[in-house]
């Protein structure tokens, strides 16, 4: 049987969600996964920034193989004694009160919509209006997709839910206009660095969220930070806001944090953490024991082998390694991130980077177009980081040769 040929047998019954690359991974060991015919790859997006300790961390295989041995799930009917130490240790880290537990960032968001919801009832809004962003990606569920800004992802699912108002990405003014034209918002819903929007990224500096909270508390709508892609470590920091020194009223995690096991979890702090009663919202799985083991033993992991300094060194040394190889080279427009969320935008649709550096033994992601996406495990070492620097160098330049219609000529550096 040819490589590969398999798939379409195995996948025959799975529904067509995806455009999948023609690749079955059979392990991993750190940043190395093997393919079902032996090959090796460099890992540089973990599972879409959920395996922030790579693959098989010995210190996660023990404690979820020990909790699988002792209870896996008992349900939210009663206490769950791993999920209250885990929202406790979340609410130490992110000096927040409260967290909702289910199994995914869409979910978590959900959480966070119906937060606001009830919050703006609760004042005796009629019509409670969240101000979300262009370009942003909350999940696919039809709350969390109409709060999406991406059209295609939008597309076919009509009628969308009404209740949110749209303004560009890292525009306060837009903002501001908002508040003169409609009573009914109650909250902002904002990535602090939009993942699926291309590593857009206006931190660290602060200007923009510190805005953010001050119109918040000025009109009194909650400030809902989606870090479902930047938070658990990613950026340096626990939480991807932690670098522009505010706190948000509500913010929603999941990826990183379970490493692997989905969980997901909505936090709130002040008033927007009583907003819930019984019956107002539940999760059959949400924060079951398992997926709190997994999440406890992640955050130790990273306290403890010091990941947070570990992403900023790695983050800067990647950047600083793509600025002088790819830098001067027309068709890099810039090289942009923080921590180990990383972007190259090209001047040109590169999809098919992702099929040459799969080719390569390299996994990477494009999104929004044009914009290579990285997202390293936090546990990469330097001589690995060295090796992707190399190798995607050598792809970037040798496709921007064969699709460029004028010669390469140097230019100057966006980093």
């Amino acid at each position: 049987m040819p490589p590969y040929a398999f798939l379409k047998t195995l996948m025959s019954h799975v529904m067509n969600t995806y455009a999948r690359l023609p690749v079955a991974f059979a392990r991993g060991e750190g940043v190395w996964l093997w393919d079902s015919e032996g090959k090796r790859y460099l890992d540089a997006i973990s599972g879409v920034a959920v395996c922030g300790l790579g693959h098989g961390h010995a210190k996660l295989v023990k404690a979820i193989c020990d909790q699988v041995g002792t209870l896996i799930h008992t349900s939210n009917l009663y206490q769950v004694t791993l999920q209250e130490k885990l929202a406790d240790k979340l609410a130490a880290l992110s000096g927040m009160d409260k967290v909702f537990f289910c199994n995914s960032g869409a979910e978590a968001n959900e959480t966070a919509i119906k937060i606001a919801r009830l919050f703006g009832h609760k004042k005796g809004v009629q019509l409670p209006t969240i101000v979300v962003m262009e370009k942003s990606f909350h999940g696919r569920t039809m709350a969390t997709l109409t709060a999406t800004g991406n059209r295609k992802v939008q597309a076919g699912f009509e009628p969308l839910l009404g209740g949110f108002a749209r303004v560009p990405y890292n525009d306060f003014a837009a903002i501001e206009q908002v508040t003169l034209h409609n009573d009914n918002i109650v909250a902002v819903l904002v990535e602090p660095i939009q993942g699926e929007g291309g590593i857009r990224v206006p931190l660290p500096t602060p200007e923009y969220f510190v805005g953010l909270r001050k119109i918040c508390d000025q009109h009194n709508w909650l400030l809902m930070l989606d870090e479902v892609q930047s938070g658990i470590g990613r950026t340096g920091k626990w939480f991807a806001h932690q670098h522009g020194a505010i706190k948000p009223d509500v913010m929603t995690l999941a990826k990183g944090l379970g490493s692997g096991v989905p969980i997901g979890a909505c936090v709130a702090a002040g008033g927007a953490a009583d907003i819930f009663q019984p019956g107002n919202h539940g999760s059959t799985f949400g924060g079951n024991p398992l997926a709190c083991r997994a999440a406890l033993a992640t955050l130790d992991i990273i306290e403890e082998e010091k990941l947070l300094a570990r992403a900023q060194h790695l983050g800067n040394m990647i950047q600083r390694g793509f600025a002088a190889g790819l830098g001067t080279i027309r068709g890099i427009k810039q090289i942009r991130g923080l921590g180990l969320m990383i972007g190259i935008e090209l001047d040109r649709p590169c999809e098919p980077l992702v099929q040459l550096a799969l080719n390569e033994g390299l996994l990477i992601n494009v999104t929004s177009e044009c914009v290579i996406r990285l997202l390293p495990a936090l546990t990469m070492k330097d001589e690995e980081a060295q090796l992707l620097i190399d190798k995607l160098c050598g792809i970037v330049i040798s496709y921007l040769a064969n699709t460029a219609t004028t010669a390469l000529s140097p230019k100057t550096a966006n980093s």
